[in-house]
């Protein structure tokens, strides 16, 4: 006699129920976990390009700055700097962008649903040739989140970049 081999009504409904309780409390989570993955990513960008400027401003002895641009070409001033923004070197030290100086590296918009918001800085940070910022304060990055999920970066005035997470949004 040969024995049928396969699954039963009852182990199929129990299989399926049990996928949906844990999908059920797993998705939620992924959702907070995609959140705080873009918003690491865009921080370490961020920090990254302001490493990036202090860092062609020691090496080519001259004024490196990052300004706010919405079209990766030049400064266009404000405070939006989730429109993205410029490195480019200030050859002439006037702290504006002319269109003989050199783009180093330009950044598209960050997500929408995220906003950078300086405190000090209006539309640009100045390293000098020493490494050091012209001025000091800080971004804090948020997302549509309310609550300790921001992110903010502090720049001294020696240029040195730090990093505080759980700031209030």
């Amino acid at each position: 006699m040969k024995k049928n081999s396969g699954f039963t009504l009852l182990e199929l409904v129990l299989t399926v129920t049990m996928i949906s309780v844990v999908m059920a409390i797993a998705i939620p989570s992924m959702s907070t976990f995609n959140q705080n993955d873009r918003l690491v990513t865009n921080i370490n960008t961020i920090i990254g390009h302001l490493a990036y400027a202090r860092s062609e401003a020691v090496k080519r002895s001259q004024q490196v700055s990052i300004c706010v641009s919405n079209d990766a070409a030049t400064c266009t001033g404000g405070n939006n700097w989730e429109d993205g923004w410029i490195i480019y070197i200030d050859a002439d030290g006037s702290n504006t962008f002319d269109a003989s100086e050199e783009v180093l590296r330009a950044q598209q918009a960050l997500n929408t649903s995220q906003t950078l918001t300086p405190t000090t800085f209006a539309s640009q940070v100045t390293y000098d040739y020493r490494g050091f910022a012209t001025s000091t304060g800080s971004f804090q990055l948020c997302d549509n989140r309310s609550g300790p999920y921001g992110k903010t970066i502090s720049i001294s005035n020696t240029g040195r970049v730090r990093l505080q997470d759980g700031s209030a949004c």
